[in-house]
């Protein structure tokens, strides 16, 4: 099978990038920039730029499936102008590749599975959240998954299946979340953020990577929480991460107010509380390699 994939050089990606590759598939992915180009047996880049509405129609040739990952990271300031950075990144990359699409009269792809992200639902301390829940968030983030998973819904009018996985908190010993919550406790500086108490659903990267397999092996359709079976609390996350790096957490709590000083409205994303269900996933029959927090961290940390 030949799979095209967006972001394919970030988090994600990569490791999405590195699984198809060992379970036979071969790999297109398109990049903005043109010296990450590389054309291997099983791994092609190609260019495209999407705020010029360019795109090497070669991408797509003899693709089955279109995964897209690409989106600015959100985990930086959110300024009026990096807001819609935030917004054109995910829903006009999405609406140059229905354009391509549109435009070819021989491509095969039948399949659509886009990354969309648990910020769609309601903070809540205690609302289970399944992908039913009409129990949804009216922020920023929330507002952003919603114009997401809509602009991936328009390629159905295509007659492509359509899938939608939900990220929590993704963990990874490269980069993200856990790094930022990593580093300073490395120095003795990590601390708990606002109560500690908000809920965080989270996945290791690698079950992420084969979650999308799964889907595409599957031909799943439709949105699927991507987290693992156990949430864990803000502080139950940091202090374990601390124990296993054997480094003490000596400073207070970072409170809310100095957070929301620090980040704006961009505190949300830690500050928020999201306890979601796996269930539909796991009832597909995608089981977990790491299905709890100090697995997880164990393999992220001490390998």
């Amino acid at each position: 099978m030949k799979i095209l994939i967006t972001g394919a050089t970030g988090l994600v990606g990569s490791m999405l990038s590195e699984l198809c590759i060992d379970k036979g598939h071969d790999v297109h992915y398109l990049t903005t920039s043109k010296d990450k180009i590389v054309s291997e047996k099983h791994f092609k880049g190609f260019y495209w730029n999407p705020e010029d509405d360019v795109i090497d129609e070669a991408c797509i040739v003899d693709v089955d499936v279109i995964i897209h990952l690409a989106g600015a990271p959100i985990a930086k300031r959110w300024t009026s102008s990096y807001k819609k950075e935030i917004i054109s990144s995910r829903i006009e990359t999405a609406k140059l590749l229905k354009k391509l699409l549109i435009n070819s009269k021989t491509h095969k792809v039948h399949h659509f599975i886009s990354a969309s992200g648990i910020g769609i639902y309601e903070s809540s301390y205690t609302q289970l959240h399944t992908e039913e829940s009409q129990q949804l968030g009216d922020d920023f983030l929330a507002k952003v998954v919603r114009q997401w998973e809509a602009a991936a819904d328009d390629f159905q009018e295509l007659g492509i299946d359509v899938a939608k996985l939900r990220f929590g908190m993704v963990l990874s010993d490269k980069d993200g979340a856990l790094k930022k919550i990593v580093e300073p406790i490395k120095y003795y500086v990590g601390a708990v953020l606002g109560t500690g108490e908000q809920w965080q659903s989270w996945i290791h990267v690698k079950d992420l990577a084969r979650m999308f397999l799964h889907v595409i092996d599957n031909n799943l359709e439709g949105v699927y929480n991507a987290v693992s079976s156990n949430p864990v609390t803000n502080k139950v996350l940091t202090k374990r991460a601390a124990y296993l790096l054997d480094k003490p957490i000596l400073l207070p709590n970072v409170p809310k107010f100095m957070l929301k000083l620090t980040f704006g409205e961009m505190a949300t994303v830690v500050l928020s509380s999201q306890i979601v269900s796996n269930d539909k996933i796991t009832s597909t029959g995608f089981v977990f390699e790491h299905h709890n927090l100090k697995v997880a961290l164990e393999d992220l940390l001490q390998n």
